[in-house]
């Protein structure tokens, strides 16, 4: 029993010194990446079949997701920036 504990703690503090400062903030950052991602390969199918009337709201959808994504991958690249200097 004593062994399992001291194995434990010493995985958890490898794990704990090897992640960035940063990880659950790029974990958060990333998954946000994916969200805007799908959301504009919707919209992008979307293109299919709407209205004539309804493809300027599509566009200016798709020019504002693809601003939100420009702006994730800037976030992403300062912290890795932050990390590696």
């Amino acid at each position: 029993m004593l062994v399992r504990t001291v194995i434990l703690y010493c995985i958890m503090t490898v794990c704990a010194v090897a992640f960035h400062e940063n990880t659950y903030a790029v974990w958060e950052l990333r998954e946000l990446l994916i969200e805007r991602q799908l959301n504009l390969w919707e919209l992008l199918e979307q293109l299919k079949y709407v209205t004539e009337e309804q493809r300027p709201v599509v566009y200016s959808d798709i020019e504002h997701t693809t601003q939100e994504i420009n702006s994730i991958i800037d976030q992403l690249l300062q912290h890795d920036k932050q990390q590696h200097p």
